[in-house]
């Protein structure tokens, strides 16, 4: 008589047992990283939306503003030009911390027009990388991540 081929019921239970160890051993590494990923996204979009309206600012050499959405950094934000004409908008950030100064203005130099500002960007859970976004008074944008 021939052999049948394949996997006994008791080899497959042994291979999902082991599967499933790994699986709660790596999940709480996945989640600091999905936290750590959200900081680090944030980050760069809030960077190139200043960035944005630096650039803006020079090329029509008029004051555009950064400000947030409901007095909320972390509802979103808006990159308008002196008319009130919307130039960028950002959506809400999902369980990141937020926090910064009431505006950003800049002239049609591209300078600020008022003092420099930090932000400081986090999220909840131990060993989060925070990120911080500070402006100098040329209105350049530099981030670091360390907190500010």
């Amino acid at each position: 008589m021939r052999r049948a081929r394949g996997f006994t019921l008791t080899e497959l239970m042994i291979v999902v047992a082991v599967f499933a160890v790994l699986v709660s051993l790596a999940l709480p590494s996945y989640n600091q990283f999905v936290r750590n990923q959200r900081v680090k996204t944030a980050s760069f979009d809030l960077f190139s939306s200043l960035v944005q309206a630096r650039s803006d600012a020079i090329v029509r050499n008029a004051s555009i503003t950064v400000a947030p959405v409901s007095s909320n950094w972390a509802n979103g934000w808006t990159v308008t030009d002196a008319g009130g004409t919307v130039l960028r908008q950002q959506q809400a950030l999902a369980a990141v911390t937020l926090t910064g100064p009431t505006s950003v203005i800049y002239n049609g130099s591209g300078r600020l027009s008022s003092a420099s500002g930090s932000f400081e960007l986090t999220a909840t859970g131990s060993s989060i990388t925070t990120r911080c976004i500070t402006i100098d008074l040329s209105g350049r944008p530099v981030t670091k991540a360390e907190a500010c």
